[in-house]
C-alpha cells in the first residue's frame, strides 16, 4: 500500500469523524432532544437536513476510509494513532447514535441510592434524568452484570450532575478500548495474524468510533477484558495462576455483559497446554466463578440481572434475522386471515439453535486443537492452533448476533474483535459491519424502525440465499480459517 493512499484514508476519515460530530451537536443524542422521532421530522426540525447531510457523508467517509485498508493498515502503530485520530472529535461531541447512556446513568443512579436496579425500574426509582432515557427502557430492570452497574454508579457519584456522569461513562468506554487496543498485538502476533490488520480491523472500524466511543456503550469494558482474559491465557498457558486470572477478567467480562459468556469455553483450549483441558478448565472456571460470585457478592446485588435478560428483546426490530423471519410469518397469516404471533416462537427456537450451534462450533475447534498434539493438520505450531480456537470464539459470537432475538448495530463489534485476529478471509465480515454503521442516526433513531416490512422480507431472502449456499458448497470448505 502506498503512503499516499494511508495519508488519503487517514484524513478522509478524520474529516468523517469531524462532520459526524458536528451532526451531533446539530441533532445528537442531547438530553433534551425529542424522543420517539422519525426520519421525516429529523428533516423538517431545524437544521435538519444539514444534520441528515453531515451524518450521512461523515458515515460514508468514515466506512469508506475503513473499508480502502481492510487488507491492513501500514503498521499497527499507525493504525491505533488513526483510530485515535478518528475517535478525538467524537469524544468530544454529545452521545451519538443512542440513548443508553441515559440509561446507565440512570441505573447508576438507582444503585448509588440504594436502590436494586434489577428488582426497580429507573422510573419507579424516581431517577432525576428519566426524561432523557427512551420510553422503552423506562420501566425495564437493569440487564447489564453488577460490575458495570458498580461502575455506572461510581460515574453518578462522581460526576454529581448528567453531563458529568456522562462524561464519566465515556471515560469508562475508553479505558475499555486502551485497553482492547493494548491486547490486540500480542493476540495477533500469538495467533500469527498481521499486527497492522488485526489493529485497524478491531479498533478503526466506524461502529467502534461512532458506538463504542461516542456512545459510550458498555460493549467497550466488555471487548477490553475478554481480550485481556485472552491474552493471559495465551500468554501462560496451563499455568494455574495464570488461567485463575484468566478466567477472573472473563468472569469481568460476563459481569459487564453476559454475552461474553460463549467465549469462555474456547478460552478454555487457549489456556490448556497438551492435553490438559479438563485441568485447564477447572482452574479457568474457578476464576470465572469467583468473578461472578464475588463481584455479585460484594456489590449485594445478587444475580438479579439475568432475569433482566429477558427483557433486552422487548424491542422488535427486523435487524434481527428470528424476528424477521417471525415477522414475514406473521405478514403472511394476515393474507389469509390468521395471526400467528410467530416472533416470539422464531426467537426461542432460534435460542435452541444458538445452543446446537456453540456445543458444535467448541466440539469442532476441540477436535481440531486435539489433531494438532500430533502435527496433523497443519497445526503443529502455536500459533495455528491459536488462530483456530480464537476462530471458533469468533463464529461463536457471530452466531450469538446473528441468532439473539435483538440486534443493534454496536453488537457486531463483538465478533469483529476475535475475527480481526483469526479471519484467513475478511471481507465476509467486514462488509456487515461496514453496512450496520448506516443504521442509526445520531440521535439514536433505529432506521429499522421504519422499514419493519421490506427489512424483513429483504432479510429473510438473505437467510435462505446464505442456507442454500452454504448447503451447497459445504463440501468444498476447509474446517481451518
Amino acid at each position: 500500500m502506498s503512503s499516499s493512499a494511508g495519508r488519503l484514508a487517514r484524513y478522509a476519515g478524520l474529516v468523517g469523524s469531524v462532520l459526524l460530530a458536528v451532526a451531533g451537536y446539530l441533532g445528537g443524542a442531547l438530553p433534551d432532544a425529542p424522543l420517539n422521532v422519525t426520519p421525516v421530522s429529523i428533516w423538517r426540525a431545524p437544521g435538519g437536513p444539514a444534520t441528515l447531510a453531515c451524518w450521512l457523508v461523515g458515515t460514508a467517509l468514515l466506512v469508506g476510509a475503513w473499508w480502502s485498508l481492510r487488507a491492513g493498515a501500514p503498521s499497527s502503530r499507525w493504525a491505533c494513532v488513526t483510530a485515535a485520530l478518528w475517535a478525538l472529535p467524537l469524544l468530544l461531541a454529545p452521545p451519538l447514535g443512542s440513548r443508553d447512556v441515559y440509561s446507565y446513568a440512570c441505573q447508576g443512579w438507582t444503585y448509588a441510592h440504594g436502590v436494586d436496579p434489577y428488582a426497580v425500574p429507573v422510573a419507579a426509582a424516581g431517577c432525576p434524568w428519566l426524561e432523557t432515557v427512551a420510553p422503552i427502557w423506562r420501566d425495564t430492570p437493569a440487564p447489564y452484570g453488577p460490575v458495570f452497574v458498580l461502575l455506572a454508579a461510581l460515574a453518578v457519584t462522581v460526576g454529581g450532575g448528567l453531563t458529568g456522569t456522562v462524561v464519566l461513562l465515556r471515560v469508562i468506554a475508553v479505558a475499555g478500548m486502551l485497553l482492547a487496543a493494548f491486547c490486540l498485538p500480542p493476540l495477533a502476533r500469538a495467533t500469527g495474524v498481521p499486527t497492522r490488520r488485526a489493529a485497524w480491523l478491531a479498533l478503526a472500524a466506524p461502529l467502534v468510533g461512532v458506538h463504542l466511543v461516542g456512545g459510550a456503550h458498555n460493549d467497550a469494558v466488555m471487548l477490553g477484558l475478554l481480550l485481556c482474559g485472552l491474552l493471559v491465557a495465551v500468554r501462560r498457558p496451563g499455568r494455574p495462576g495464570a488461567l485463575l486470572l484468566a478466567g477472573a477478567l472473563l468472569g469481568l467480562a460476563v459481569t459487564v455483559k453476559a454475552s461474553a459468556v460463549v467465549v469462555v469455553p474456547f478460552a478454555v483450549l487457549v489456556g490448556a497446554s497438551g492435553r490438559t483441558v479438563l485441568r485447564s478448565g477447572a482452574w479457568l472456571g474457578g476464576g470465572l466463578v469467583a468473578a461472578v460470585l464475588g463481584s455479585s457478592a460484594l456489590t449485594g446485588l445478587g444475580f438479579g440481572w439475568v432475569g433482566g435478560l429477558t427483557r433486552s428483546g422487548d424491542s422488535e426490530q427486523w435487524t434481527s434475522p428470528p424476528t424477521a423471519v417471525g415477522f414475514v410469518v406473521d405478514y403472511a397469516g394476515a393474507l389469509v386471515g390468521r395471526d400467528p404471533q410467530a416472533v416470539p416462537v422464531a426467537r426461542v427456537v432460534a435460542l435452541v439453535l444458538l445452543a446446537v450451534v456453540l456445543v458444535a462450533l467448541w466440539w469442532r475447534t476441540w477436535r481440531v486443537w486435539r489433531r494438532a498434539d500430533a502435527g496433523s493438520g497443519g497445526l503443529s505450531d502455536g500459533s495455528a492452533r491459536c488462530r483456530v480456537v480464537l476462530h471458533g470464539a469468533g463464529l461463536a459470537l457471530v452466531a450469538t448476533v446473528i441468532l439473539s432475538p435483538v440486534f443493534h448495530p454496536w453488537y457486531a463489534t463483538w465478533p469483529l474483535a476475535l475475527l480481526a485476529l483469526s479471519a484467513a478471509r475478511t471481507t465476509w465480515f467486514v462488509l456487515p459491519a461496514a453496512v450496520a454503521a448506516f443504521l442509526a442516526l445520531p440521535d439514536g433513531t433505529n432506521l429499522a424502525r421504519f422499514t419493519k416490512a421490506p427489512g424483513a422480507l429483504a432479510m429473510t431472502v438473505l437467510l435462505l440465499f446464505l442456507l442454500l449456499g452454504r448447503w451447497r458448497h459445504a463440501p468444498e470448505r476447509s474446517p481451518h480459517p
